[in-house]
């Protein structure tokens, strides 16, 4: 049900979020300068401070560090500011700032800053507990009922392709099948029997499941029989099975807490959405360029 609550966000979100195809939705807090108690100088380079903010950005940075204590990895985002603090400083000595890619490139870096911090910002301001009930409300309300069995078997493998051991185990659930018939307890036989390793220790016992969860021709023979009812033997790709339908239910719907954060990021990435949807068409792009069109497939040429 889970599962299906996330497709109906997805389905809803599939148009708003072809907005944001190039553009990257998951975005960090911009960290505004903190000079406060709170935020402390940890070390100096040649005068110039690293505070405490600094190192969680350049832990962000550094990605995914290795095994190591707090101590050490304090020590080792230090130097990695202070390594870039020097060799910044040697590359202002060699004008590296003044050349015309550097300034293209440090462009497009301040853009794609400042494109992170107004859609966290965006996002952030879309997150409110009204907007979210709402999401869920009607995802909720278009869910179908969906119907799960609580049911119990007992199985006798067979490799696919060995006749002989297909034969062997459809004799035994025949066999079964007419020792329960006699009126013999399913989970004593299930324990005594079943080849399913799990099956052994809680009398076959499946726990509750949707259709779609088993092979068709397991579901099918459990879902259509009355509760408390046992089946002839059944064919599947494990082997022939003996079913015993004990309950069925419409299982419940999620609830909100179950599926907050999918609601969460629903929320966020459509406000994300529909802001580059609103400025793309509140603005005049002018493309100098054609795309050509995808030709459309040959027809496969006729057999000889």
């Amino acid at each position: 049900m889970t599962r299906l609550f996330s497709g109906l966000l997805a389905v809803s979100l599939t148009a708003s979020l072809t907005a944001l195809a190039l553009l990257t939705v998951s975005v960090p807090a911009v960290r505004a300068q903190d000079n406060s108690a709170a935020n402390p100088v940890v070390a100096t380079v040649n005068g110039t401070e690293i505070r405490q903010n600094d190192l969680v950005i350049a832990e962000e940075e550094a990605g995914q560090l290795p095994p190591m204590s707090p101590d050490a990895k304090k020590d080792y985002l230090v130097q990695f500011m202070a390594d870039m603090i020097l060799i910044t400083k040697a590359a202002e000595e060699k004008k590296i700032g003044d050349d015309a890619t550097f300034k293209r490139k440090l462009e497009f870096a301040r853009n794609k800053m400042m494109m992170e911090g107004l859609l966290a910002s965006v996002a952030t301001a879309a997150l409110t507990e009204p907007a979210m009930r709402s999401v869920y409300d009607d995802a909720v309300g278009k869910l179908p009922a969906e119907e799960e069995v609580h049911a119990r078997h007992i199985l006798f493998r067979a490799a696919a392709g060995d006749e002989k051991a297909a034969k062997e185990a459809e004799d035994k659930a025949k066999a079964v099948a007419a020792r329960l018939t006699k009126g013999e307890d399913f989970q004593k036989l299930a324990n005594e029997l079943t080849e399913d390793p799990s099956g052994k220790a809680n009398g076959g016992d499946l726990g509750f499941f949707t259709k779609e969860q088993m092979v068709p021709e397991f579901a099918n023979v459990a879902f259509a029989q009355d509760k408390g009812k046992v089946s002839a033997p059944v064919k599947t790709q494990f082997g022939w099975h003996v079913i015993k339908t004990e309950e069925k239910r419409t299982k419940a719907k999620p609830t909100f807490e179950d599926v907050k954060p999918q609601i969460e990021q629903f929320v966020a990435r459509k406000a994300q959405a529909d802001l580059v949807t609103k400025l793309r068409a509140d603005a005049k792009i002018v493309k100098n360029y054609t795309v050509e069109a995808p030709k459309a497939d040959a027809p496969a040429a006729p057999k000889q």
